[in-house]
């Protein structure tokens, strides 16, 4: 059967078993090298708030918030993008 991707879609290279990890929108079980995740800062303060506390000298803390997705979601969330099909692999292409 021909491979679709070089890597079969992971990012395990030669490591054996990769455990899983839930995603954080469906709740699907996804291989942990697989899924794609998102890190981004999160403010427990409203913005406005922070905004008008930081103008007057004030620290506002910023936590980091890691969120995986599958396949699937992080397409629907527009995280990953599809290719056009210009740019993807060509029919008769094998590895």
């Amino acid at each position: 059967m021909p491979k679709k991707r070089e890597s079969r879609g992971r990012r395990k290279g030669a490591k054996g078993k990769a455990g899983t990890v839930q995603c954080d929108n469906c709740g699907r079980v996804v291989p942990a090298d697989k899924a794609i995740c998102v890190t981004r800062m999160y403010s427990p303060v409203d913005p406005q708030l922070a905004e008008e506390l930081e103008k007057k000298g004030a620290i506002i803390m910023r936590y980091p918030v890691t969120k995986c997705y599958c396949v699937s979601c992080a397409v629907h969330y527009g995280i990953v993008k599809i290719r056009p099909e210009e740019q993807r692999k060509p029919k008769g292409f094998q590895l």
